[in-house]
Parts: C-alpha cells; structure tokens; sequence
C-alpha cells in the first residue's frame, strides 16, 4: 500500500461476522459489502480474509478517499446507510474500525 498523501483519509476496519466461515451468508455479507467500492469518493478499496493468529478479527477492509467532504458524503451515501443498517448491524459480531490522516 502506498503511503497516505497529504489530505487523503484511510478508513480500515477489521471485523467478524456471525456467520460460519465459508458459508452462503458470510458469502452474500462480503458480496454486498464490495459493492460500497461503488459508491463515489471510495478510493483504494481493498478487502482481506485475515489469515494472522495474533487476533481475533476474521476480515479486514480498508479503504481510501481524496479528503474529509469525500469520507463525509460517504458516510451519508444512501447505499452506505442501507448496507449498516441492513447488514452491518445485523451480522457483524465484532469489529474495530480507525480511520487516519498522514503525520
């Protein structure tokens, strides 16, 4: 991954799901996860099954966007706001999310 540019803001989020892995529901959840790559402003998108024993988390996303009003309007996208409420809430058992700026 490339360094974070001036202005420009990683959001990353690792996560489980309540779902057996390898199942059709943690299939279908990531499935309608990527399709937020669509969404405008979304940048860098990137989307890992952890394979690390140091913690606990199963998934990890991370994503960039070309400053504050793209990571803004984002958050507020219709899609996005369906996909947290329809999903994420529903079949996220865990999760940590940081989003940062270059230092």
């Amino acid at each position: 991954m490339s360094p974070l540019a001036d202005g420009r803001i990683r959001h990353a989020v690792v996560f489980s799901l309540i779902h057996a892995p390898g199942s059709d529901a943690e299939a279908g959840f990531l499935e309608s996860l990527a399709r937020l790559e669509a969404v405008p402003g979304v940048e860098a998108f990137e989307l890992g099954r952890e394979v690390s024993p140091k913690n606990g988390f199963a998934f990890g996303l991370v994503m960039e966007f070309p400053g504050r009003d793209a990571y803004a309007a984002y958050n507020g996208h219709p899609d996005h706001v369906r996909f947290v409420a329809d999903r994420w809430e529903a079949e996220v058992a865990e999760f940590l999310e940081i989003d940062t700026v270059a230092v």
